[in-house]
């Protein structure tokens, strides 16, 4: 008989603890911040001379960008922690990383196109190399989820996400600084104003925006990893349920205490 308490695999109890601690005041400094941040882009950052109003969205554009990136990067060394030990936690954190990171990804490609659409009259400017070399770690980065799920067995699914994600994250920083040593480039430079430097409200705004937009990373990081953990526990709670029922112990039967009948029993 199979007892409901029992872990048959240790590694699988390791990945469904912890995942949730924090998460609460985490939401809250998360929330504070992207209000604080808000506010500080439409009351207090100044209009640009050149872009206007249009501008503002570079405070969003801009940290989003950064942060998928890192977000990237991060899920490539999760990747390596996962190879290096056998840890089936780190592969997780790696695959969760990458799906935050792609959905803020789709944010970026959509705002820049919104503000080329603004600054240059199209929606898209093929001989930019940086929007170009964003488009090229998004579309790689698409493909994860199809190498990811078109392997069945977990631990050799869990090898392969780690090696594509150590692969990838190591190519985003290459890719980047390929782009940034061309010569030509169109996008708007918005660190690069008369006197050499951003104004300072301007600069603190996007600092405030930054910081938010990693929080937001985080927290929706640890909520999903916490979902996981969740829906984990339930589908392991279900294979003990079955195991036992297979095994003949009646799980979930009512018993009846000693000298009193089962409620709903005929008298």
């Amino acid at each position: 008989m199979t007892s409901l308490a029992s872990t048959s695999d240790p590694s699988a109890a390791k990945v469904r603890r912890g995942f949730g601690r924090g998460l609460v005041p985490l939401s809250a400094v998360t929330l504070v911040a992207m209000a604080v941040a808000l506010g500080m882009v439409f009351f207090y950052a100044p209009l640009d001379a050149d872009q206007g109003f249009v501008q503002k969205i570079f405070y969003l554009h801009v940290p989003m960008a950064l942060v998928a990136l890192v977000g990237f990067i991060a899920a490539g060394v999760m990747g390596f922690a996962h190879l290096r030990s056998g840890d089936r936690r780190w592969d997780l954190r790696s695959y969760v990383a990458i799906h935050i990171s792609t959905i803020l990804a789709v944010g970026v490609l959509a705002t820049g196109s919104i503000w080329a659409r603004a600054s240059w009259g199209h929606w898209w400017v093929w001989s930019e190399p940086m929007l170009v070399a964003f488009l090229i770690v998004f579309l790689l980065y698409a493909v994860y989820p199809m190498l990811r799920f078109s392997i069945e067995d977990p631990g050799r699914q869990a090898r392969s996400a780690s090696v594509f994600a150590v692969a990838a994250g190591a190519f985003v920083p290459l890719n980047f600084a390929a782009v940034r040593s061309a010569q030509s480039l169109t996008h708007p430079q918005v660190f690069s104003t008369t006197g050499g430097g951003m104004p300072g409200e301007m600069f603190a705004t996007f600092l405030v925006g930054l910081v938010a937009m990693a929080l937001l990373f985080v927290t929706l990081w640890k909520l999903e990893l916490t979902a996981k953990h969740a829906a984990e526990q339930l589908r392991a709670v279900r294979r003990r349920i079955e195991a036992a029922a297979d095994d003949g112990d009646p799980v979930g039967a009512p018993v009846a205490e000693p000298g009193r009948p089962l409620a709903g029993a005929a008298s």
